[in-house]
């Protein structure tokens, strides 16, 4: 290299050197909309909208404690980010047998305890820990719960009575006992969300309700969302 031009590079690395940074100092006041900002960040880094205190200590810009206490809680700050909450208290059973019932339904499976990591899971690993020990127990109570319901819809109000004795939208349970019998697969076309993720199953009515169809066992089948509309079509 030139004399000339090395003396240059030297002297341009010590004008940069010289230059004035700004470094924030440590207990300076920290914003929402910064807290807010480095939440998603955190998220998108994961590809999750849950985060742990436990990950955010290791890979956020600001404390836990910061964030707990300008928003009043840890999942009040994921609330404000649109973030889930990932850790909920005071959840009922039902709620979290639901949510495993809606996983099943979706993968076409029994869920794993790394499913609950999935979005679209509600809950955590730690409702689950906290009310039944561990998953295996949470998953035997959850079948226990979803076998115990009778096999048919809610009735309807008193007036409908005389034309038929059910209603027409199945419980959860008796949509999970359906898909259970259907082996989470499409009647028609063999669809499954355990071989295709963007594969939606309903619950249909073989015997229309609007045509005297019972909301029963017998009369309801699983259905992919392209066969149900193309039924309706008919």
């Amino acid at each position: 290299m030139k004399p000339w031009l090395l003396n240059q590079l030297l002297a341009l690395q010590e004008h940069m050197d010289n230059q004035f940074t700004f470094v924030k100092a440590p207990n300076a006041p920290v914003s929402e909309d910064e807290i807010l900002e480095d939440l998603r960040r955190v998220s998108d880094e994961l590809g999750s909208e849950k985060i742990t205190q436990r990950i955010y200590a290791e890979k956020g810009k600001f404390d836990v404690s910061t964030a707990s206490r300008k928003f009043g809680s840890w999942n009040k700050a994921l609330e404000a980010a649109g973030l889930k909450a990932s850790n909920v208290i005071n959840v009922t059973d039902e709620e979290l047998f639901t949510n495993i019932l809606e996983l099943w339904e979706h993968l076409g499976r029994q869920p794993r305890r790394s499913d609950l990591t999935n979005p679209l899971s509600k809950y955590s690993q730690s409702p689950y820990n906290r009310r039944f020990n561990n998953w295996t127990n949470a998953l035997q109570n959850f079948v226990v719960w979803a076998n115990g319901e009778e096999l048919t819809a809610p009735e309807v109000e008193e007036q409908e009575k005389t034309e038929r004795k059910t209603g027409r939208d199945p419980s959860l349970r008796l949509r999970f006992r359906v898909m259970q019998r259907d082996n989470f697969s499409c009647k028609h076309c063999g669809a499954s969300p355990a071989k295709d993720p963007s594969v939606v199953l309903h619950v249909d009515h073989i015997v229309p309700w609007s045509k005297g169809g019972k909301t029963i066992m017998e009369n309801l089948q699983t259905l992919c969302s392209k066969c149900n509309l193309g039924k309706s079509n008919l």
